[in-house]
């Protein structure tokens, strides 16, 4: 994995626009059927939290999010003011992330503990009419970078072994 990271950041690199370092600190408090994330951006020095009304690997990947803009100031506050309700399980990971842009698909070459090595390729529509274009144009980038997009059961099996991971303590560094 982390050779194809390599080979993956090179090409970026040179053929892709570069958007730069996004590093992130994110809580993520988990419900059966959707998120709330705390996100802190280091590189970019802003913070939000974003509700994501799907979860990954629950049988679709378009994911309406509602966010809202938060003083970085505040991050450690929503962090323990989400703590103290009763989700299903809180998990928090560091992502060192690079983003780009290439053919109109949003990219970011990520490592984070719990992923290890990946890419994200992410096309943002505001009318559903819209996801099945802009899903052939992320096939299309994918194609070009020789990667495999995980299906939804993959997905769903990844983030379940993930989730069984957090309740074990591998990842629970901060909590």
């Amino acid at each position: 994995m982390k050779k194809k990271y390599r080979e993956l950041k090179n090409y970026l690199d040179k053929n892709a626009q570069d958007l730069g370092e996004d590093d992130k600190d994110v809580y993520f408090f988990l419900l059966p059927d959707r998120i709330v994330k705390v996100v802190n951006n280091v590189s970019q020095k802003t913070a939000k939290i974003v509700m994501k009304l799907n979860r990954i690997g629950r049988g679709t990947s378009d994911f309406e999010e509602i966010e809202i803009p938060i003083d970085p100031a505040d991050f450690s506050k929503a962090v323990k003011l989400f703590s103290a309700l009763p989700f299903d399980q809180i998990q928090n990971s560091y992502q060192k992330r690079h983003n780009y842009l290439l053919d109109g698909v949003g990219l970011a070459l990520k490592w984070t503990d719990s992923w290890g090595y990946h890419l994200e390729l992410e096309i943002m529509v505001n009318d559903k009419k819209k996801r099945e274009e802009a899903e052939a144009k992320i096939q299309k980038v994918a194609q070009k970078l020789g990667v495999k997009i995980m299906s939804e059961e993959e997905l769903k099996i990844f983030t379940q072994k993930i989730d069984e991971n957090y309740r074990n303590g591998f990842y629970n560094k901060n909590l």
